[in-house]
């Protein structure tokens, strides 16, 4: 092998010389000197020199992407709150939903965490910016919250003592989970 312009120097098929980056890859230049990667694999990196990279995810991140609803709900020249009215509303209801739980209010106190959380899943799929209300896609937010939100308010309904909702299967697995 011979040395070219840095880079080592091999022969393809057809007699001619090929240069090789230092991983290995064959390396072709253009008119203009520029390097032209011939493996699928192979990638300039930040000096224009081929390597070859790879489909793993890189130990340290230098960037972030921008989440699906990392968008502001309102203007940029209103004030940080106004921006984030879905969340705010949210999170104040879940808020005076626990001081209600807390202040011996428990159903009802629950039941309006849940309705906050479907709400939160309504803002999520009415609202075209919603935030920082928005986490994951748009459908997995609506899931999660919806879920979240229905499985809290019957919970709550279902609740000892003089419960407001019974549902008969339920009963007879907790008794059947009890007894055995």
């Amino acid at each position: 092998m011979a040395e070219a312009s840095g880079s080592p120097v091999a022969e393809d098929a057809s007699g001619g010389s090929v240069a090789v980056a230092a991983s290995g890859s064959p390396v072709e230049w253009d008119a203009h000197g520029e390097p032209v990667v011939l493996d699928a694999v192979s990638a300039p990196d930040a000096d224009g020199k081929p390597r070859r990279t790879t489909r793993r995810f890189p130990s340290f991140t230098r960037d972030t992407a921008r989440p699906e609803g990392g968008g502001r709900a309102a203007s940029s020249d209103a004030p940080a709150p106004a921006r984030q009215w879905p969340i705010l509303t949210v999170l104040t209801a879940v808020g005076l939903g626990l001081l209600l739980t807390a202040l011996d209010v428990f159903r009802f106190g629950t039941i309006l965490i849940g309705a906050a959380l479907l709400a939160g899943a309504a803002m999520r799929w009415v609202l075209p910016d919603v935030g920082m209300l928005a986490v994951r896609s748009r459908f997995t937010d609506m899931v999660t919250y919806g879920v979240l939100g229905v499985a809290i308010v019957l919970l709550a309904m279902m609740a000892q003592p003089n419960p407001w909702l019974e549902i008969p299967f339920l009963d007879d697995t907790l008794h059947f989970t009890i007894r055995t």
